[in-house]
């Protein structure tokens, strides 16, 4: 039987695709949160940069769950050394998750600004720490990390080291563009135009970051595993997440916010491309030895299992597509400013 089994790396990819489709659509989540305070006038600007993403950020998040489902069922021992090794780092996620969610509620439950002005900080700081945290996370994954026969030992200071921290502000970046982008769809007048003005910054400042993370990652190396595919391919990938975002920032610059928004979107795809590519054939890469790295084929479950997830995903994915894009085409309208209100500094 061959090392690596077929769903075994199958399983593998689709698990980067979640991951990829995830960060794509809360990407733009976190984004509109985070750069809300830049764009917006006064209190009415803040409420639609809100309500842009209002109908739809709970359904992003289901993305989360869903490929943490399947690396659960999928490579059971994955999981557990991910959950176990990076524990602290996802339950600040986890906070911060929970910190948001609860921000949409209570932010027009109550009565006077300082109310208001709270539940805004909590959105803000609750979209801030996952965007940094998801990309170090990922940037750890494609560095690697150190392991102990496939245990990770270095605690949370070990996952902060700087390639990583520049790969979260790379996320961070790579996400207020997205938010910035969706703005300029969602919302018309002044906002779109402010949104506009400021994603072509942005994105020049992203090209910049994810271009130096992509070059840093590639000259720092790593000990090789049998089967590790060439570093051309990722590089590739990599190089390519760095066109899009440029392609992304010319559009916008040129009033093609649509276009902008889809190149903003690949280059977040393509990006969790590059990190899965380096990664195979571990699901946890070692920084330190290349013995103690934690393999496809020592994480997954029994191919029994995978077959049935197979049947199960390819019978239902094709709904929660469907129903998704329903959603999206139900809250496709611009949100303007009722025609009463007026912007104030």
């Amino acid at each position: 039987m061959a090392p690596f089994a077929v769903l075994n790396t199958t399983w593998f990819a689709l698990i980067g695709l979640l991951w990829a489709g995830y960060l794509f659509l809360e990407g733009f989540d976190f984004g509109v949160a985070v750069v809300a305070p830049l764009v917006s006038s006064d209190e009415t600007d803040r409420r639609i940069c809100l309500n842009a993403i209002g109908p739809v950020w709970d359904g992003n998040e289901v993305w989360l769950l869903t490929a943490g489902g399947a690396t659960f069922a999928a490579f059971p021992l994955w999981y557990a050394r991910l959950f176990s090794g990076f524990y602290l780092a996802l339950f600040l996620v986890l906070l911060a998750l929970v910190m948001r969610g609860v921000s949409f509620e209570f932010r027009g439950r109550g009565e006077g600004s300082a109310w208001r002005r709270t539940w805004s900080w909590a959105n803000f700081l609750g979209s801030l720490v996952p965007a940094i945290v998801w990309g170090a996370a990922f940037v750890d994954l494609a560095h690697g990390v150190p392991l102990s026969n496939g245990h990770y030992y270095a605690g949370l200071l070990g996952l902060l080291h700087p390639i990583a921290l520049v790969g979260g502000l790379t996320s961070l970046v790579l996400f207020a563009l997205q938010g910035l982008l969706f703005l300029s769809l969602k919302t018309a007048g002044e906002l779109a135009e402010r949104a506009c003005r400021l994603a072509v910054p942005t994105g020049a400042c992203a090209t910049a970051l994810l271009g130096g993370t992509v070059a840093w990652i590639a000259a720092a190396g790593r000990p090789r595993i049998a089967g590790t595919v060439s570093g051309a391919l990722p590089m590739t990938l990599g190089i390519a997440a760095a066109a899009f975002v440029v392609a992304a920032t010319l559009a916008v610059s040129r009033g093609r916010s649509g276009w902008a928004f889809v190149s903003a979107g690949l280059s977040i795809v393509v990006s969790l491309g590059a990190v899965f590519a380096r990664m195979f054939p571990a699901v946890l890469p070692a920084s330190n030895k290349a013995a103690a790295s934690l393999t496809i084929a020592a994480a997954a479950s029994q191919h029994n299992t995978l077959v049935v997830m197979t049947v199960v995903a390819a019978c239902f994915t094709p709904f929660v597509l469907a129903y998704q894009g329903w959603t999206y085409w139900v809250f496709r309208q611009r949100l303007t400013r009722p025609p009463a209100t007026r912007s104030s500094a």
